[in-house]
């Protein structure tokens, strides 16, 4: 069963040094004040998972968080280049990284049969495609009642998962709406699993058709972090900040200002500095 903890204490018993760490979150909900933690705590060695990795897997890239990542897709969403993880990929700065790139649908099955405690995914992909020639775990199977040749790809198990939600209710069931990505599979498919929610309640009462409910036993800890996705951003609670986005470019392209934005901002910072981008967020939306 979930236990509602604080950040440093679900990070501390929960992110451990050599770790497959997946933190997901499509467009909105994206763990910032989770992955700020895990900066905090001075995590190791740490192999990265994520769909999508944008600014927030920038920052644990950038300061040598990272040995490798598992990736579909790298970038500064509607801006650019994500310029620490060109570092590493480039220069080995911080630290030379090892990485398996996949396709968004790959990804997907893989987290997919992680979560039904399958060893592989199989999917009808990458026909055409140059991906499987430098990516050894991109293989094919040949389907035993049709004959078809199908992609396979390892099924991902992260030790912990890390993701951002709405809401929770105080026995640590999990309410995600809106844009909802791989955040149900990651969380089956891992060992351990931290969720940040913008409130906890008395009752869940899902409003939409497309909410997702996580039952308390599939969670190991629920943290209360209001504003914990800024500055991706949470639905109904408040918006993306495309200004910090485009800044972030400028900040990430030299070491020296990179290495002076998470020294005032995630080494000197705490959660809950978070509710403050929440809050202003807001009123402005």
């Amino acid at each position: 069963m979930a236990r509602i903890l604080s950040l440093a204490e679900a990070v501390a018993e929960n992110v451990k040094d050599g770790d497959t760490v997946a933190m997901e979150g499509f467009t909105h909900l994206i763990p910032y004040a989770a992955g700020h933690e895990v900066i905090r705590q001075g995590r190791k060695d740490l192999f990265l998972v994520r769909m999508t990795p944008d600014i927030l897997y920038d920052q644990l890239i950038g300061v040598g968080a990272a040995r490798g990542m598992k990736f579909s897709w790298g970038g500064n969403p509607g801006v650019g280049s994500l310029h620490r993880f060109r570092d590493a990929v480039e220069n080995q700065w911080p630290r030379p990284l090892e990485i398996e790139e996949h396709s968004h649908a790959a990804m997907a099955n893989a987290y997919e049969a992680g979560a039904a405690n399958l060893p592989f995914a199989t999917l009808r992909g990458y026909i055409g495609a140059d991906l499987p020639k430098v990516n050894a775990n991109i293989r094919q199977v040949t389907c035993p009642f049709t004959g078809e040749v199908l992609a396979a790809v390892p099924a991902i198990r992260p030790d912990v998962t890390i993701i951002h939600a709405q809401r929770a209710d105080r026995k640590g069931n999990v309410l995600l709406e809106g844009i909802v990505g791989v955040q149900k599979e990651a969380v089956l498919a891992a060992k351990r699993s931290i969720v940040t929610v913008e409130e906890i309640v008395d009752e869940l009462n899902p409003p939409s058709p497309n909410s997702v409910v996580l039952p308390t036993w599939a969670v190991t800890a629920v943290v209360h972090v209001p504003g914990g996705a800024f500055p991706s951003y949470a639905h109904g609670y408040y918006p993306r900040s495309n200004a910090f986005y485009i800044a972030w470019d400028e900040i990430a392209r030299d070491r020296e200002t990179f290495t002076a934005w998470i020294k005032e901002n995630v080494l000197d910072a705490k959660p809950e500095d978070f509710a403050r981008h929440a809050a202003k967020s807001a009123k402005a939306a």
